[in-house]
Order: structure tokens, then sequence, then C-alpha cells
């Protein structure tokens, strides 16, 4: 299953953010998103996702996906804003969003040990620091089933071991046949990865 995107024009506030933009991602790779702030990258991953229509160009999948329900059950978003639930526990904030996704709830203890916050399942959520939550965001994706992970500013507040978690998760997704597209301002170690420049 492959993901390509031709003839891309992002519109934002009246201004051409970009036009003209194909890629493919392959089954089995990844693509990184890179240039400088407002150069369209989130757009990008929010039009991927179906959140954001483009003013021009279209989506596609190698096995013609045919509408925006069943898209959105091949992708796993997550941005660069942290959508946790304060008053849910930690394991609650993830089995809601697993719940979503169409994923197995039984799968959320396992997820958030991916992530290093196993044992944090039962604290409200509000009382997390900031990578704590964005570790907490980032643990749907080993709950998972969705071949196509679109991630904004993944390593955002993460520390070195939470960041290591992370890219053990993606080189596994990938190396089983996965799809990612990583918009990011740091050097991630996935090799060999295509870049696309916005």
């Amino acid at each position: 299953m492959n993901f390509t995107g031709r003839n891309l024009t992002c519109v934002r506030g009246g201004r051409i953010v970009f036009e003209g933009l194909d890629f493919d991602v392959a089954e089995g790779t990844s693509l990184l998103l890179r240039g400088p702030n407002g150069s369209g990258k989130s757009s990008l991953l929010r039009m991927a996702a179906g959140f954001l229509a483009p003013e021009d160009g279209t989506f596609g999948w190698s096995n013609d996906v045919p509408d925006r329900g069943i898209h959105s059950q091949h992708i796993a978003y997550v941005g660069h804003l942290d959508a946790v639930k304060s008053a849910f526990s930690v394991a609650e904030n993830l089995q809601f969003w697993i719940r979503i996704g169409g994923g197995e709830e039984s799968a959320s203890l396992n997820a958030l040990e991916a992530m290093g916050i196993g044992h944090l399942a039962d604290l409200p959520a509000g009382f997390l620091s900031a990578g704590q939550r964005r570790r907490l965001n980032l643990a749907r994706l080993a709950a998972s089933t969705a071949p196509l992970w679109l991630l904004d500013e993944p390593t955002v507040s993460l520390d070195e071991e939470a960041v290591a978690q992370l890219m053990q998760l993606l080189r596994h997704h990938i190396s089983s046949g996965g799809l990612a597209m990583i918009a990011t301002h740091t050097d991630l170690p996935l090799k060999p990865t295509p870049l696309l420049m916005l």
C-alpha cells in the first residue's frame, strides 16, 4: 500500500503556502518533511489526514481507498498539540483514542509501557509534565493498527530516552510494512529516509 499526493496547493489566509507539490510514501518507508516555520509542513499533514482540504490536487492510495471514512481508518495522526483531557487518567485518555481509532483497548497498557509511562496509568493526566503528555500522545501509535502515521514535530518536549522509544516504535512500524510522514526540525535516526523540502 502506497500513499501519494499530486499537484497539491495549500492556501491559508489568502496566501499560497505551497503549490504543485507531489510526494510518494511507499510501503515500509517514511518521508521526512523539512522547511522553515510557515512553509506548510503542518498543513500538509492535516490535508493528508483529511482535516484540511487542499486548494488543488489529490491524495491517493495504491489500493484505491474509496472514501473519507475508510481513509480515516488508515491513518494515525499525532499533531504538535497534545490532545490530553486533564480530568481523565492516563489510561482513560489512551483508551478514548483507541476507541476512536478502532483499535483494541486491551492494548493500552502495553502501549503506555512502550513509551515508558505504564506506571502512570492511573494518574490524572492533569498532573503530567509536558514530556509525559507528549509520551501519552505518542503511545497512541503503539496501540494503532493504521498503516500510515502522520507525525507533526513528534520529538518536542521529549528527553533522550523517550526519543529512543519513539524511534523503536517507528522502526518496528516501518519494518512491518507501515508508512510514516514526519514533520521535524531535528535529525531523526531513520535511514534511509527520503526528504521533502517545503
